[in-house]
């Protein structure tokens, strides 16, 4: 520190002096002080120390950050992600108004889709892989074929071409691909849904009544259109664009629907817990979740009559839909925000904290634990094939993730 003291100045006096020596080195030592605190805090990191912790913190750090890959690119919050059903692709969009195509084994970023003005809320593969469609909340749309990548790697690759665009005119508030056809389907803040034959741009239109449609799913059959609305639920009929039954309930808004993959089965949540078991004539159960019902998914299983539901008040609940009575609850103390099942007896979900949670429906216990991320998991998406998880945060980080299965 002496070397820091100024030199004395024969002509100054000693009194004036030593009020220079306090000014200066006061100013030292609170720059160093700031450097202290900054150094504290650093400490406080665990990745950071200098091998400072036990082996049993060492491996708690080890679980609590067990991704496999982690794309940055973004940089805010990431809405929505995808896997290509084939190729090593993922498609990650955002806050900031693009969306990355990249290569899951790296990283890679092979091409930034930019065209949208608004946050891109939904990114989503076509069933075969041969086409991407995008969607901001401004209601702006596109399609891009996707292109398989050259045998020689070295050769330059641009993988999406824009074949379809379209204006809704509307805030889009859901987004979903026909699980048979080169169809897509959005719905609207004002109530429209919307049908579009990808490319020829055929367009037709399910209005709505100047409410919210919140979201909607198509049926096993690929016929029929199952959509919520701020106080009823539709089900209309794909080609004829007529309603074929309409539930209302004035008190409670829906939210969460899904369509059973064999059976002519539906399901909606309401924001007051209940949950409606429906088929092609209208409601045939309920039953009572826990708080407001958030998501819903059934079980891939022909054989297990089963679905999940998750609600506002952190529970995941398994109901068997043949009898409209619980299965199984599955623990967890944190906020959901998405359900996918990974197999017929293995649910995953995803948490408001970052964390992704498994668990086994039959007995409801927790299997495993995907963390990493420092913010809420928005969605994520499961590859059976890789069995590897790609989620979208609000930490503008997507990660792929191994599951322990």
């Amino acid at each position: 520190m002496r070397e820091n003291i100024p030199r004395r100045d024969p002509e100054i006096e000693d009194d004036d002096f030593d009020e220079m020596l306090l000014v200066e080195e006061e100013a030292f030592f609170e720059e160093h002080e700031m450097e202290e605190i900054y150094i504290d805090l650093l400490d406080q990191i665990p990745n950071l120390n200098d091998g400072g912790e036990s082996d049993e913190e060492r491996e708690k750090i080890a679980i609590e950050h067990n991704s496999i890959l982690s794309f940055a690119n973004h940089n805010s919050t990431v809405h929505s992600c995808d896997l290509h059903p084939h190729l090593k692709l993922a498609i990650t969009s955002g806050e900031d108004d693009r969306a990355f195509l990249w290569n899951t084994k790296d990283g890679q970023v092979l091409q930034c889709i930019s065209l949208h003005n608004d946050r891109i809320t939904n990114v989503h593969f076509s069933p075969d892989g041969t086409y991407l469609a995008t969607g901001d909340s401004a209601g702006k749309l596109f399609a891009f074929s996707v292109l398989t990548p050259p045998a020689d790697e070295s050769e330059y690759y641009v993988p999406l071409q824009c074949v379809w665009q379209y204006a809704m005119g509307d805030e889009m508030t859901w987004l979903r691909w026909h699980h048979t056809t080169q169809t897509l389907f959005a719905g609207g803040a004002s109530g429209d849904a919307f049908m579009f034959c990808i490319p020829s741009g055929d367009v037709k239109l399910y209005p709505g009544e100047k409410e919210r449609c919140i979201d909607g799913a198509i049926t096993h059959d690929g016929d029929k259109l199952f959509l919520s609305y701020t106080s009823k639920i539709k089900l209309w009929n794909i080609k004829m664009c007529c309603v074929l039954h309409t539930i209302c309930k004035l008190d409670s808004p829906y939210r969460a629907v899904a369509c059973h993959k064999y059976y002519p089965i539906y399901v909606s949540g309401g924001f007051d817990g209940e949950v409606l078991f429906c088929n092609n004539n209208g409601t045939v159960g309920a039953v009572q979740a826990i708080g407001r019902a958030v998501s819903a998914a059934f079980s891939p299983s022909s054989d297990l009559n089963l679905v999940a539901t998750s609600t506002s008040d952190s529970q995941v609940q398994v109901w068997d839909w043949s009898i409209y009575a619980l299965h199984s609850s599955c623990e967890t103390k944190e906020t959901i925000t998405h359900l996918e099942w990974l197999n017929e007896h293995t649910l995953a979900a995803a948490t408001i904290d970052g964390n992704i949670f498994g668990y086994d429906v039959r007995t409801g216990s927790k299997i495993f634990k995907l963390s990493g991320h420092v913010a809420a998991i928005h969605h994520f998406k499961y590859k059976a094939s890789e069995n590897i998880i790609l989620t979208a945060s609000d930490d503008a980080t997507a990660k792929i993730f191994t599951v322990p299965i």
